[in-house]
């Protein structure tokens, strides 16, 4: 069969939209509504780093990041620069879009996930130093935690 006749552009035109179906059942394309302090470079990095992953992110510079925290539920062992909502949960620090779209797919009973301090290594704190071994944290309304993934 040629590759330009018109089942083959049929076959190609069904896995794209298959593909752009489980793209979105998986958080691509969600709207990622960051809270960071305006001179905060890091928060900035995380952002490009969920764009370049499917996800829409604003960015709402604020000097305001300990009330936000408190006001999202953030237990404050696990607090991270930036604050981030998206699909109904909290996502605090670098934690990766993957661990994010896994969030939003298995949609666990959890407030949110964060990625605790700054984990040299993680999406936004990339550099020429040896990454960090972290974990990704879940915790819910009541501050329980456990580990949702470990880099």
């Amino acid at each position: 069969m040629k590759a330009n006749t018109p089942v083959s552009r049929l076959v190609s035109g069904l896995a794209l939209l298959v593909a752009l179906g489980a793209a979105s059942a998986f958080g691509a394309g969600e709207e990622v509504v960051m809270h960071k302090d305006p001179n905060c470079g890091c928060c900035g990095k995380w952002a490009e780093h969920m764009r370049a992953n499917g996800f829409k992110v604003k960015e709402i510079p604020t000097t305001a990041m300990s009330a936000i925290k408190r006001d999202a539920g953030v237990p404050q062992a696990l607090g991270s620069c930036h604050t981030a909502k998206v699909g109904g949960y909290v996502v605090e620090g670098h934690v990766p879009a993957a661990d994010v779209k896994r969030l939003l797919a298995e949609k666990p009973k959890v407030a949110g996930i964060a990625a605790p301090g700054m984990p040299m290594g993680s999406p936004g704190m990339e550099g020429p130093y040896q990454a960090d071994r972290y974990d990704v944290v879940a915790f819910d309304a009541d501050g329980k935690s456990r580990v949702f993934a470990s880099h």
